[in-house]
């Protein structure tokens, strides 16, 4: 279910408090429509050099973020929030998935081929691993779900915390 959350980015924010924020208002605004449903809300960022890179505006943004993480490192945070939605159930809980990702060297002309490819849209930092860019990608640390958008290990021992069972 669409949440419809304004994810405008607090100056003073930190990109851990930014997404822990943007997943609570997520699930919070949902929950009242599915009373008695567990809940999950999530955003899924990408940190280098401490700025944030949400989803690209325009073709010239996707090309500035993936300049930027061409050759270099960066943090993918995804916070998560699960409102179990039942009477006896453990409280809200989020959690915030750092994944750490290297990127190889990306020339102009395989940045103008996957901006092209049209896969850039809609994604955090301008790039989906799980498609076409999984070519640029030289090492993941942690989580290769979480990169993908949702941290499923994560999820899955929320809902077991919270009594929630999953198969």
């Amino acid at each position: 279910m669409s949440s419809e959350v304004d994810e405008t980015m607090d100056p003073e924010e930190t990109p851990d408090g930014y997404v822990r924020r943007v997943a609570q208002q997520k699930a919070e605004a949902v929950a009242p429509g599915v009373p008695g449903r567990p809940i999950l809300g999530a955003d899924t960022v990408v940190v280098i050099d401490n700025h944030v890179l949400g989803k690209p505006d325009d073709e010239k943004d996707a090309r500035r973020m993936l300049r930027l993480l061409s050759g270099r490192e960066h943090v993918v945070m995804t916070g998560v929030c699960l409102i179990p939605g039942r009477e006896g159930s453990t409280r809200k809980q989020i959690v915030v998935a750092r994944t750490l990702v290297e990127f190889a060297p990306i020339s102009e002309s395989e940045i103008r081929w996957y901006i092209d490819s049209g896969e850039p849209w809609d994604k955090a930092g301008a790039y989906a691993v799980q498609g076409l860019a999984s070519r640029f990608v030289t090492r993941i640390e942690g989580s290769y779900s979480n990169v993908v958008g949702l941290p499923v290990a994560d999820v899955y021992a929320m809902c077991t915390r919270a009594g929630i069972l999953v198969s």
